[in-house]
């Protein structure tokens, strides 16, 4: 099992359309592709608590990872969401992400 950290930081103004995007489409595709959301929040205290969102990902192996990642990427209708919500400009200005494995402690 692996887990994959990813912080989104917005442009400016942009945060409530990336969370409305992820409540009305993402997370449900995400779903729909097997892809399993762990933990998802903005960020309230520290760095970038304007405009960051923060979520975490189990997979089962970098495998399953890229797979699933890859088959997100190519879906016709996370495409035609991002189009759309991206209409009046980016949502996202840049996206940090860590691989995690908690093997070294089970």
């Amino acid at each position: 099992m692996i887990y994959e950290l990813r912080e989104y930081t917005t442009v400016p103004g942009r945060l409530p359309a990336l969370v409305k995007r992820f409540n009305d489409h993402t997370l449900r595709i995400f779903e729909r592709l097997g892809m399993d959301v762990v933990f998802m929040s903005l960020t309230d205290l520290g760095a970038n608590t304007t405009n960051e969102l923060v979520y975490v990902m189990r997979f089962d192996s970098y495998e399953d990872m890229a797979a699933k990642w890859a088959a997100f990427r190519a879906d016709p209708e996370w495409n035609d969401v991002r189009g759309a919500s991206e209409v009046d400009g980016p949502i996202v200005a840049a996206v940090s992400r860590r691989v995690l494995s908690p093997a070294a402690f089970t």
